[in-house]
C-alpha cells in the first residue's frame, strides 16, 4: 500500500492506494490522490482502514499483468472494495474474469472517471470543518525528490511495445504547466526533479508551434527549452536542484542540452533507452539503427561534459536475434562504456508485433546471453566506480540510519551518476547527526564495487 500523511477528522472517508508500474504511473498515483484529497477524502496506509482502494496496474508486459491481478485480488481479499485504474485497465474483460468483485475498472490517466468511482463507491463525508484544513499535493516519493511527467503517450510503434495502444500517441503537456509544477516542487522542498515521459526528446513536437510567457521570456514547447528554464530553478536555499533526464531517445536537438550539463544547471545524466546495437535487431525492432553515429556523439559529450554519465537498457532474445547480433551486441557495449545498464530477456506481449516475427529465442540461450551482457556490463562498472574512488563527490541523503553500538551513524545516498530506484547507492559512515533526507553533502569515496560507492562526508 501506498502511504502519505493525512490529517483525518472523525467521519471522514479514506482511499488506499496500491501503485504499480513506472514512475509515470506513480505520478498518475499522485494526482488521483491529490483530487481525492481536495474532495475531502483521506488517505489511509493500509487495507484496513480505507473505505475503498483504489489499485493503479502495469499492462506493459504479461508479467506485469501477473503482478497486477495478484495485487487486486489480495486487495480485494483484504478489503473488498476495489477500483481498478491504470494501463492494464484497458484490459477490463480480463480484470472481471479474474476478479469479478471489482466496483469499477478505469484506463490510463482517466483521472475525472476515476474520481468519479470513488465518489458513487465512498461517497465524500464531507463536514463543516473539512475545507479548513490544508490540503497540500500528495506526493507517494520521498519530500526531496520529485518526478516530473511531460508528456503522455508515444509516437513510435516498437515491434515488443504496445505503449501508444495503452496511452494513446504523444502529448505534451504546456510547457508553463510543466515549470510552474517544477517550481512548485522545488519551492516545497523537491531537491531532485526526474524528469519523465515515453519520449522526453518528442517534448513538445505535438504542439510545435506553441509558445508560452515564463517570468517574462517566450519559451517554446521544446526540449531544449525545457531543459534551459529548468536550469534556472533554485532551492529556497539558493541550491541548483539537481534536474535529472530519463527516457532520452539521441535525437540531433539533444547535443544542445550538453553544455547545460557542463555548467551545472542540468544533471550531467541521460537515460537513453538504446535497446540494442545491432543493425538488423534494431530493424526488426522498428528503432533507430544508427549505432555508429550514436557512439560518435557519446565522445562528443563526454568531451564536453566529462562526468556524464549515460544509463540505458537492453533487450537480449529478442525474435531472430543470432549469436552474430548479440556478439555485436557486446562489441559495442565495450566500446561505449556505458555507466549503468540494466538488461531483459525478451518477453512476448499480448498485443505487440514482435509476437508474430520468425525465429524465435529459446528460453535458455535467452538467460545465457543475459549472463553474458551482465558479466561484461558489471566489469565496466566496477571499473567506472573503481576510478572514483579517493575522488569527492557530492552526495543527496536518502536516509539516514541510526547510530551503532560503536556510535557510528551510517547514510544511504546517491550521487549524480544514481537515478533513484534504478541505479547505484553510496553507503557513508561516520555522518553527523545533524544530517537528514534531501542533504546535500561533500563525500570522501573510500571504496567502490560493481554497483556501489562507500565513503564518509568531508565535513
Amino acid at each position: 500500500m501506498a502511504s502519505t500523511p493525512s490529517t483525518a477528522i472523525p467521519g471522514q472517508k479514506k482511499v488506499g492506494m496500491v501503485s504499480l508500474g513506472c514512475p509515470k504511473a506513480l505520478v498518475d498515483s499522485e494526482r488521483i490522490l491529490t483530487r481525492l484529497r481536495a474532495d475531502g477524502y483521506a488517505m489511509s496506509p493500509d487495507y484496513a482502514g480505507a473505505d475503498v482502494v483504489l489499485v493503479n496496474t502495469c499492462g506493459f508486459l504479461d508479467s506485469a499483468k501477473e503482478e497486477s491481478l495478484a495485487a487486486i485480488g489480495e486487495a480485494i481479499a483484504e478489503n473488498g472494495r476495489v477500483i481498478v485504474t491504470g494501463c492494464m485497465g484497458e484490459e477490463a474483460d480480463a480484470i472481471r474474469a479474474a476478479h469479478p468483485a471489482v466496483l469499477a475498472v478505469t484506463g490510463a490517466h482517466q483521472y475525472e472517471q476515476v474520481v468519479e468511482e470513488v465518489h458513487r463507491a465512498a461517497p465524500p463525508s464531507q463536514g463543516p470543518f473539512v475545507d479548513l484544513i490544508p490540503q497540500p499535493d500528495v506526493k507517494l516519493t520521498p519530500r526531496h525528490y520529485s518526478y516530473l511527467k511531460i508528456s503522455e503517450g508515444c509516437n513510435h510503434s516498437c515491434a515488443f511495445c504496445i505503449i501508444p495502444q495503452l496511452r494513446g500517441k504523444l502529448t505534451s503537456r504546456r510547457i508553463d504547466a510543466v515549470l510552474r509544477e517544477a517550481e512548485k516542487l522545488v519551492a516545497a522542498g523537491t531537491k531532485e526533479l526526474l524528469v519523465i515521459s515515453q519520449d522526453t526528446s518528442a517534448y513538445g513536437v505535438d504542439i510545435r508551434h506553441e509558445s508560452r510567457q515564463w517570468h517574462g521570456r517566450e519559451v517554446r514547447a521544446h526540449m531544449t527549452d525545457l531543459a534551459r528554464e529548468l536550469g534556472t530553478l533554485r532551492t529556497p536555499e539558493g541550491q541548483v536542484p539537481w534536474v535529472r533526464l530519463h527516457y532520452v531517445y539521441p535525437y540531433p536537438h539533444v547535443d544542445a542540452v550538453i553544455p547545460l550539463m557542463a555548467e551545472g544547471l542540468l544533471t550531467p545524466y541521460l537515460d537513453i533507452p538504446f535497446q540494442h546495437a545491432s543493425p538488423k535487431v534494431l530493424k526488426a525492432m522498428k528503432r533507430p539503427a544508427n549505432e555508429a553515429k550514436v557512439l560518435e556523439r557519446l565522445k562528443s559529450w563526454r568531451a564536453i561534459a566529462p562526468d556524464m554519465t549515460i544509463r540505458s537498457s537492453f533487450v537480449v532474445g529478442f525474435p531472430g536475434e543470432t549469436e552474430e547480433d548479440f556478439r555485436y551486441l557486446l562489441d559495442w557495449l565495450e566500446e561505449a562504456q556505458l555507466d549503468r545498464v540494466g538488461a531483459f530477456r525478451f518477453e512476448p506481449v499480448e498485443g505487440a508485433a514482435a509476437n508474430a516475427l520468425p525465429d524465435p529465442v529459446p528460453e535458455e540461450v535467452k538467460e545465457e546471453r543475459y549472463a553474458r551482457l551482465m558479466e561484461v556490463t558489471e566489469r565496466i562498472s566496477a571499473a567506472k566506480l573503481g576510478a572514483k574512488v579517493g575522488r569527492t563527490l557530492p552526495v543527496i541523503i536518502d536516509e539516514v540510519g541510526e547510530p551503532d553500538e560503536d556510535g557510528d551513524r551510517g547514510a544511504t545516498g546517491r550521487t549524480q551518476a544514481d537515478a533513484p530506484e534504478i541505479d547505484g547507492q553510496v553507503f557513508l559512515r561516520n555522518v553527523p547527526e545533524a544530517l537528514r533526507p534531501g542533504d546535500f553533502v561533500e563525500a570522501q569515496i573510500e571504496d567502490a564495487d560493481a554497483h556501489d560507492l562507500y565513503g564518509v562526508p568531508t565535513a
